[in-house]
């Protein structure tokens, strides 16, 4: 026999928040459709590993998809598809609306650089007889985390003829890796008196990449050999790095987590785990009623600087483009566009509770995650969207079915981070964060769930959909 809930029940369901968990709510039809959508999404990772790669990457997908590359001098009709690149590590897709960029385009903004170990101008070094990289860790690491996992080498060596070389080494079946070394528990009570911030440390980071030597060399002979080795496949010399651009990262490739397959393990996820919904939502959108742009950007782990990264004009001056194809004034195209910046946000870590507000944070498998704010400890360094565009992407999710919640970046007093939200509302656009919470975010191998990834990319398409 059923029982008849109470009125202080039914109340409550009708005036409570309480977020639900995806395998509530899903049709069995979503479920599979998320785990499909991921499929593509782990190809993706795979294969896009640097900010370098995901533009070439997100152009190839781009022009398998009949996007063109965008002139200034060309005339566009609705429907039509274009990218722009911007310098090899960055990329603007555009999907031409049926309104006049006077009132407005929807942007969706992503970044696609990831810590990771850069290295130095002048990396090349031996020293009792192993040879090194020396590096320049890129943004927020922990650095204890790097040490003992198998790396490899991606980048690009520019020769001063202007030719250009392509690395990617330790990805393919039968290359080798490199590795960071660390002390053996039996010699490390010195270096475990440290603190954890400074267990490992940044000059530390020193990648092994080989120890045998060239024959009839009296000394720097494992140098001499890993260059001769360089040389020989590259035709690259020592002087060649200091035109170079080499990142070490994590060799690891994406795999399915848990005895359910309900995750995914991979580096990069921050960003990409809103790269690629954001990408294909403007792969998949046709004819909207407003001009949609996934922007792809670079430099995010660093604040956003230098011509690939958002501080810099290079997203209001295609705007300005959009706009002089039109004739109408740019300042009209920025003001009435809207933008969610897709960004992830910490997932609640059980295991390390007492760093979360856990009312206000965002956890696996409830959905997308809407950061009205993010900042250090008094909003410092963010954009804070307003209540009025709360409500609206509110009222697009909800209309729509996707499962979202909102979320903080833990407690107030522990910490902080930023996102690109702040140098889009710059412009006058309105802006709120929008992503995927990530476990272990910066490591090098972060968790996302599926449903919460699908959700990202029926975002996306909602919001590009939208009025």
């Amino acid at each position: 026999m059923s029982e008849t809930k109470s009125e202080a029940e039914l109340l409550k369901e009708q005036l409570f928040y309480k977020p639900q968990h995806a395998d509530e709510v899903l049709s069995d039809a979503d479920k599979v459709s998320a785990d499909e959508f991921c499929e593509g999404y782990k190809d993706f990772l795979n294969a896009a590993k640097t900010e370098r790669e995901a533009t070439a990457e997100i152009i190839r997908m781009a022009e398998e998809n009949g996007f063109k590359k965008f002139s200034k001098n060309f005339g566009y009709e609705p429907g039509d598809k274009v990218y722009f690149p911007i310098h090899g590590k960055a990329v603007i897709l555009t999907v031409f609306g049926r309104r006049s960029v006077a009132e407005g385009v929807k942007i969706a903004a992503a970044h696609i650089d990831s810590p990771r170990l850069d290295l130095k101008p002048n990396p090349l070094y031996e020293d009792t007889e192993i040879g090194y990289f020396k590096t320049h860790y890129y943004g927020g690491i922990r650095k204890y985390q790097w040490p003992a996992i198998p790396l490899a080498l991606h980048g690009v060596v520019v020769k001063s003829n202007g030719e250009k070389v392509s690395v990617r080494i330790g990805e393919d079946a039968g290359d080798p890796k490199f590795v960071i070394s660390d002390l053996l528990p039996h010699l490390g009570a010195k270096q475990s008196k440290r603190s954890l911030a400074e267990g490992i440390q940044g000059e530390e980071l020193n990648i092994i990449i080989g120890s045998r030597k060239f024959n009839g060399c009296e000394s720097d002979a494992v140098k001499l050999a890993i260059l001769k080795a360089l040389n020989d496949k590259y035709g690259i010399t020592e002087r060649d790095f200091q035109s170079a651009e080499i990142e070490a990262i994590p060799a690891f490739k994406a795999d399915d987590i848990g005895f359910d397959r309900s995750m995914i393990g991979a580096y990069g996820q921050d960003d990409r785990v809103c790269a690629y919904p954001a990408v294909v939502a403007a792969l998949d959108i046709e004819n909207p009623e407003y001009t949609c742009l996934s922007v792809l950007t670079d430099k995010e782990e660093i604040g956003s600087e230098g011509n690939t990264g958002l501080e810099s004009r290079f997203l209001a001056q295609f705007i300005e483009d959009l706009a002089n194809l039109e004739s109408v004034d740019v300042n009209d195209a920025l003001r009435n566009s809207e933008c969610l910046s897709a960004d992830v946000n910490a997932a609640y870590d059980p295991t390390f509770s007492d760093v979360f507000e856990k009312r206000n944070s965002a956890f696996l498998n409830k959905g997308v995650v809407i950061t009205k704010y993010t900042g250090a400890r008094g909003k410092s360094g963010t954009n804070d969207a307003s209540a009025e565009y709360m409500g609206k992407v509110r009222g697009i999710l909800d209309g729509e079915n996707i499962l979202w919640q909102t979320g903080e970046l833990g407690k107030v007093d522990a910490g902080g981070g930023g996102t690109v939200a702040m140098y889009i509302s710059h412009l006058g656009v309105n802006t709120v964060d929008l992503g995927v919470p990530v476990l272990s975010m910066h490591s090098p191998y972060e968790l996302t769930a599926k449903y919460d990834i699908y959700m990202a990319y029926k975002a996306f398409c909602a919001f590009f959909k939208s009025k």
